[in-house]
């Protein structure tokens, strides 16, 4: 994707209707004992963008939510439908994981990663060619270059801004 182009998605009802106007950092699927029960599959694939990138319409509600770390986060959700579009994680400052199969052509943006495979169901295999990880692995070392120098410029604006 073009850092011009825009993501477009919605819920599953039409309710809430949403745009993404910047290339997305990241996409992984989580295999979590959490995200398992949260969607009640095997796993979920989420998208990590720039939080000033995400523009919404709709009404929308949220969820506190605690990981099995203990970390934090808030689920949105539409209130007509409850499809759940994207998490406001406390430890991930300046960035939104919207759930990628809300986008228009989630095809597009396959998982990069593939965390908590240790909690993986045993019956699905993925290909050896996947990046996967036993737990969460450190964004410095797996995320593209170009995706952290946003996010690194993206906070240096915001502080300044706070200042």
């Amino acid at each position: 994707m073009e850092n011009n182009q825009s993501i477009k998605g919605s819920c599953k009802c039409g309710q809430v209707k949403y745009q993404i106007t910047d290339k997305p950092l990241f996409t992984q699927a989580c295999h979590c004992k959490d995200c398992k029960v949260i969607t009640g599959s095997s796993y979920v694939v989420n998208t990590s963008v720039l939080e000033n990138t995400l523009k919404l319409e709709g009404e929308v509600s949220s969820a506190k939510l605690t990981a099995g770390s203990g970390a934090a986060s808030r689920a949105f959700f539409c209130i007509k439908c409850g499809t759940y579009i994207y998490t406001d994680y406390d430890s991930a400052v300046g960035r939104l994981t919207v759930r990628t199969k809300t986008f228009e052509d989630p095809d597009k943006f396959p998982p990069q990663a593939h965390i908590f495979i240790k909690d993986k169901d045993p019956w699905l295999n993925l290909s050896e060619d996947v990046n996967c990880f036993e737990q969460m692995y450190d964004p410095k070392v797996t995320w593209p270059k170009e995706s952290l120098n946003r996010i690194k410029d993206y906070l240096k604006i915001k502080k300044n801004k706070s200042q």
